[in-house]
């Protein structure tokens, strides 16, 4: 590669950054300012500040929509950063948390808890649901993955996987619809997949695990690069494949899981962005795939969550009707190019 080649891509890389970065700011202050009850950007900044304003806007931008908005962006991070994940360790395009199951796994492990020891009185702190969740997205990455050994072709792979998110669901909907204690009546909306009722409590909680897996990540960029040459090229380089295999199961576990515990399951966001990420970039390289990926995952769930509060406002849309009706479409133009490129 010549010297003026790396100065254009260097270029290209510096500009897709700031369009990540520039439209998760626009996207965090709209989602803040924008709804049934339209707050001007102005009367945001002074709510934000601590000055004067009205005592109603005041609760709704630092009580409802500010936590929604950082919930949205630190999660759809997090669940894009678990389908790249998946991808890379199935080597297939169409991995992610909810086309392998993995997010229904953990909706119907977090549903089970929430009936029994909500019905039973019993407060369930957020690190309880997370761990549920993650207790959940094993069990299915197991059968998963006892799948994988079982069948050579990964289309397979997904068609199994798609029905133990079925089976999971299934399950689910029978918890929710015999569920009638009043303090799960929401359970049935989270079920769907929705950023609302996100406190300050839950958004400090999500921060640090999600930031605490995205980092360990990022420093497993160089790994990742050399496993997505193959496993023979990662062993020759010293790498224990087999360890670096369960560090990717586990901490795309942990990552779809608090997504999970907190929001329900978001469909086709972890499928999409990944895509979405190494078109715009124009590389796969790892070291900067991840964080282009949280980035494109946070306007990605941003733009969604917009959508679902306005579009059919004072109604709001769960959270997996947004993102499907765009991230299917792109999930459909990925098979459709890999067939081209095979033929």
């Amino acid at each position: 590669m010549t010297l003026q080649e790396r100065k254009i891509e260097k270029t290209r890389y510096f500009f897709a950054f700031l369009i990540l970065i520039v439209l998760t700011i626009v996207f965090l202050a709209v989602n803040v300012c924008v709804g049934s009850v339209n707050i001007p950007f102005l009367e945001v900044l002074q709510i934000l500040r601590g000055s004067g304003a009205e005592a109603v806007h005041g609760d709704i931008v630092l009580q409802i929509r500010f936590p929604r908005a950082l919930a949205a962006a630190i999660l759809g991070g997090g669940l894009a950063l678990s389908g790249y994940l998946l991808q890379t360790f199935f080597h297939n395009p169409i991995a992610g948390p909810f086309t392998l199951g993995i997010s229904s796994g953990a909706k119907l492990m977090v549903s089970l808890v929430m009936v029994l020891l909500l019905g039973n009185s019993i407060h369930i702190s957020s690190l309880a649901m997370i761990g549920a969740a993650f207790v959940g997205a094993m069990i299915s990455m197991g059968f998963v993955l006892l799948m994988s050994r079982v069948m050579e072709q990964m289309s397979m792979l997904i068609v199994s996987g798609v029905m133990i998110g079925y089976i999971c669901s299934a399950i689910t909907d029978f918890v929710v619809t015999f569920a009638d204690d009043a303090d799960i009546v929401n359970l049935h909306n989270w079920s769907k997949g929705s950023f609302s009722g996100i406190g300050w409590d839950n958004v400090a909680i999500m921060t640090v695990v999600i930031f605490v897996a995205s980092f360990c990540v990022f420093i497993m960029s160089k790994p990742i690069s050399a496993y997505q040459m193959g496993e023979a090229y990662a062993r020759n380089l010293g790498l224990n494949v087999r360890r670096f295999r369960a560090l990717l199961v586990l901490l795309s576990s942990i990552l779809s899981a608090c997504v999970t515990a907190f929001a329900g399951p978001v469909s086709f966001v972890g499928i999409a962005v990944p895509h979405l990420a190494k078109n715009l970039f124009g590389t796969s390289k790892p070291i900067l795939m991840i964080p282009a990926c949280f980035l494109g995952g946070a306007v990605f769930c941003l733009f969604c969550d917009l959508l679902a509060r306005v579009v059919f406002a004072p109604t709001e849309l769960s959270i997996s009707t947004i993102t499907a009706v765009f991230g299917a479409p792109i999930v459909i133009w990925i098979m459709i190019r890999r067939k081209r490129e095979q033929s």
